[in-house]
């Protein structure tokens, strides 16, 4: 698929999949990369461990500036990106993990919001049985709904947020994807993804970026990962990729950034 099919759908449809960017093997390569820290550190990852990894792990920061996923974004907000946050969205074979149905920039505070986008990579196949992403096309368009927050523990949004718009069976589109594919979403598209019915684990590297030019309209100071180009414009501090994986550096930096994070997005 190349970059003005890409943009072409992504503009109509407010999504793009499913797009190659991995080969089957490198995809595997970064999952055993992921299940090596996990035995290392002795358990899996952590709800907030799996928000901004690459903050903690090389191989993470490695896969956010990815030239095969950048140059798939590039034609839709330029050469200067910025990532504001990377998410590891692991659901557990027959575990109870879901996402409701939601739109990303209600609780995010970027703007413009139409230069911003959301890759998610399938580290592991991500099919209707494992709970794939479901969007509904065309909601792109609309603006963003009321949410309300459920704070549900099986949720794997920090708020367990939910949009009050009814969706209907039929109004959706199941994004299957094999691993090293991913998708692309707008910020305002209606989605959201199932638990898990299948025997593996459901794993999916999601890298929201944007052009340097995007402002935080909170107050109070946002960081981001330059991934490419340059930021010209100085409206975000910029985060640094970890000299060792999951260092004692790495997690008090790591903590440091979440900790801004959480006080923003409350502001908002």
């Amino acid at each position: 698929m190349d970059g003005s099919t890409i943009g072409e759908t992504y503009r109509q449809r407010g999504y793009c999949a499913p797009i190659p960017v991995l080969s089957a093997e490198d995809a595997g390569h970064y999952r055993t990369r992921l299940e090596q820290a996990e035995q290392a550190i002795g358990r899996t990852l952590t709800r907030e461990e799996r928000t901004k990894p690459h903050l903690l792990f090389g191989w993470a920061a490695e896969l956010a500036r990815h030239p095969a996923i950048l140059e798939r974004i590039e034609p839709l907000i330029g050469p200067d990106i910025l990532c504001w946050e990377t998410v590891l969205f692991t659901k557990e074979a027959g575990g109870p993990e879901f996402i409701s149905w939601h739109q990303d920039l209600t609780y995010w505070g970027l703007e413009p919001g139409d230069q911003v986008i959301t890759a998610w990579l399938a580290l592991s196949p991500s099919t209707v049985e494992s709970g794939c992403m479901r969007v509904v096309p065309g909601s792109h368009m609309l603006d963003l709904a009321p949410h309300r927050d459920t704070y549900d523990p099986d949720n794997l949004l920090s708020r367990g947020q939910e949009v009050a718009v009814e969706v209907k069976a039929g109004d959706w589109v199941d994004l299957v994807l094999a691993p090293g594919e991913m998708s692309l979403h707008h910020v305002n598209i209606v989605h959201g993804s199932d638990r898990n019915r299948s025997n593996d684990r459901r794993i999916g590297f999601a890298a929201r970026y944007f052009a340097t030019q995007v402002r935080q309209k909170s107050p109070r100071r946002d960081s981001a990962f330059l991934v490419a180009g340059q930021d010209r414009y100085g409206h975000f501090d910029l985060e640094p990729a970890p000299a060792r994986d999951y260092s004692d550096e790495a997690r008090t930096l790591h903590a440091e950034f979440r900790q801004r994070r959480r006080e923003l997005q409350s502001s908002l």
